[in-house]
């Protein structure tokens, strides 16, 4: 039976094991939804939205009715004793002799409920921790912004390297086919030595591209598992390929899309921010006004010379209280007049920097309708500069085995080949990105 027990235990652990091996294939779509879902920053941001929930409780409950309980026993090792004149039990006049009003042990119980009738700190706590609990929920958003802005990015560059790796080992192949058909030109006396070297030259450079590729791919790809909230480790698969994805993300109805400051998530925060320095200026305002709250307990407490309190014959005597407790403050040496007045001026930058935030926002939009309007030329302009660079490099290839061009001016023809190669690739990962700063600011 144990051997049975270890033997599914095994199977099981592995199992898990290969279960968090498994790979995962994601969209850009699904990969957002996954990182919002499970990116640790993400997390911690849905945890902060409950905490402010808590801490809304937590201030409302200070004004609720608040009972206390309180259970006192004393055993008076040493009796306290209070000298009485003598003359009362018919001593001599202006003589005392000791006497011992209590028995040694006593013990209590009260329980006391308190309630605040009026206190005007109270009432800006409660409205402060709505405009704290809307802070949270934009921070929220503020986060899963950033996220989605990450795993574009990371998606785009996982993708960058996937491109250049494969497009490297197809110049690495086509390099080797022209330096091999070189080496037997040059072995039958029909070529020179420089055109090998050119190659061999040429080559070098394109196989460290293709192995930087390879390594800038894998940590692209941990990059990506990162951001989503994965084991790095994972062999996370991408369904989409850079080219469609590109063309995805051109749209030019975007750069028509009407600004609403409101909705601006940055505009959001700062407009909290304000709203936290209106309740701090209305909080020290409330100091001055006078605050009322009500009590009423209820105790009872027994004595004896022994501790038999639980006995059936112990007497316990019974008390009660009601009462109101008013404090009116008068006078602070003008403590709550400068606490007042900073309190005005915190809330006064607040609002200039409300309106610094509307200006900088109307400049950001304008700048990122500007970037994704010019990566959208680039990219089309790099597409038609490859088309062109690989006709010409194509023709020096032609002429060059013809023997009607040297190796140096196929050379140039292929470094601006993978100039182009390179200024394409990144114009249309340039895309992506600056689309994704222009949604961030819309918040579309």
């Amino acid at each position: 039976m144990r051997k049975f027990i270890y033997t599914i235990s095994v199977f099981l652990c592995i199992y898990s094991l290969s279960a968090q091996e498994e790979n995962t294939s994601f969209t850009l779509e699904a990969a957002i939804t996954y990182a919002l879902e499970y990116n640790y920053t993400a997390i911690n941001s849905n945890r902060e939205i409950l905490d402010a929930q808590k801490q809304k409780w937590e201030v409302i409950a200070t004004g609720l009715p608040q009972i206390d309980g309180n259970i006192n026993y004393q055993n008076r090792l040493k009796q306290p004793v209070t000298p009485l004149p003598a003359e009362v039990v018919g001593g001599d006049p202006g003589t005392f002799i000791p006497v011992v009003f209590t028995p040694p042990q006593a013990a209590s119980a009260t329980a006391t409920l308190k309630q605040q009738i009026f206190d005007g700190s109270y009432i800006v706590g409660v409205q402060a921790t709505n405009a704290f609990l809307r802070f949270s929920q934009n921070n929220k958003e503020k986060t899963d912004q950033d996220v989605t802005k990450m795993v574009v990015e990371a998606y785009g560059n996982v993708l960058l390297a996937q491109e250049t790796a494969k497009i490297a080992q197809k110049n690495k192949q086509t390099l080797e086919k022209n330096l091999f058909e070189t080496e037997r030109l040059y072995e039958n006396g029909l070529g020179d030595e420089e055109s090998v070297e050119q190659l061999k030259i040429t080559l070098a450079s394109i196989d460290n591209v293709l192995k930087n590729a390879l390594r800038f791919e894998e940590i692209t790809l941990q990059m990506l598992n990162l951001v989503m909230g994965l084991p790095v480790e994972n062999q996370t698969q991408l369904e989409e390929n850079l080219d469609d994805l590109v063309i995805k993300q051109i749209d030019y109805g975007l750069l028509d899309t009407n600004f609403v400051m409101e909705n601006n998530v940055d505009y959001k925060l700062i407009f909290n921010l304000n709203e936290q320095r209106y309740y701090e200026l209305k909080l020290a305002k409330s100091k001055a006004l006078p605050t009322l709250n009500a009590y009423v307990n209820y105790g009872t407490n027994s004595f004896s010379d022994q501790f038999d309190f639980f006995g059936s014959g112990q007497e316990w005597f019974q008390a009660s209280t009601l009462g109101f407790d008013l404090n009116i403050p008068i006078f602070s040496s003008l403590n709550r007049s400068a606490s007042t007045q900073r309190a005005k001026i915190a809330y006064e930058q607040a609002k200039t920097q409300l309106t610094e935030t509307e200006q900088k926002l109307r400049l950001q939009l304008e700048r990122a309708r500007s970037d994704y309007l010019f990566a959208i030329e680039t990219y089309e302009t790099n597409k038609d500069n490859l088309d062109l660079a690989e006709r010409i490099e194509k023709k020096n290839q032609t002429k060059y085995l013809e023997g009607l061009a040297t190796s140096f001016e196929l050379r140039q023809a292929q470094t601006q080949l993978y100039t182009a190669q390179g200024d394409f690739l990144q114009s249309m990962v340039d895309v992506i990105n600056r689309k994704i700063e222009l949604e961030t600011i819309l918040n579309n």
